[in-house]
């Protein structure tokens, strides 16, 4: 009974901790940083659970790599993007601040700086995790063409792997079409097929 509690206490972890990372990946799209790096993060954690994760996570996976590297391709990118992303935090150190709305402010009050100090966490928290994955795709990749030329075998990989299993369900499928075939073929003249019986 112990080790059937533990085991669901563990599932129910790792279902946890794989939605909500795969949640801050997602809207880390939206936000600076490489966020398909968090998204791959969380269909890793999820593969260990779901079948549809396994298969939807090594596209993902690359995506995130090739994106990370390319976001990292040039100085420029890299200062764009840590200048991004400091500036949602100066914006959501504004919101926790809130001060009062600016003369030049056109709306009524209330919507000045909505939603609170939850949306300046929100923001410091968004801007912190994506210099960090910044930082993580600078070491990662910046000057390190290997690195680059792995991410072109992966993906060269994966294509071979798509392009099989094609052939491999076509294969299935005229194998499944021959024996109905042969069924059909094989009965006798003559016979009423189960359908036309109770006709």
């Amino acid at each position: 009974m112990r080790d059937f509690a533990a085991g669901a206490a563990k599932r129910l972890f790792l279902e946890i901790l794989g939605w909500t990372v795969l949640a801050l990946g997602v809207l880390a799209l939206f936000l600076p940083g490489p966020g398909l790096i968090l998204t791959f993060a969380g269909l890793a954690i999820l593969s260990t659970q779901y079948t549809w994760a396994r298969r939807v996570m090594e596209p993902v996976r690359i995506k995130a790599w090739r994106g990370a590297a390319e976001g990292v391709e040039t100085p420029l990118r890299i200062v764009v993007s840590a200048g991004a992303a400091l500036t949602v935090t100066a914006t959501g150190v504004l919101w926790l601040l809130q001060p009062p709305a600016p003369g030049w402010w056109p709306l009524r009050e209330e919507w000045w700086l909505f939603g609170g100090p939850a949306v300046g966490i929100t923001l410091v928290a968004s801007s912190i995790v994506g210099l960090g994955l910044l930082a993580f795709a600078v070491h990662r990749f910046t000057g390190k063409p290997a690195a680059v030329e792995a991410i072109d075998r992966m993906e060269e990989l994966h294509r071979v792997r798509v392009a099989a299993r094609k052939r491999a369900h076509r294969r299935l499928k005229a194998m499944k079409a021959d024996r109905r075939a042969e069924r059909r073929d094989a009965r006798p003249v003559g016979a009423v097929s189960p359908s036309n019986d109770a006709a």
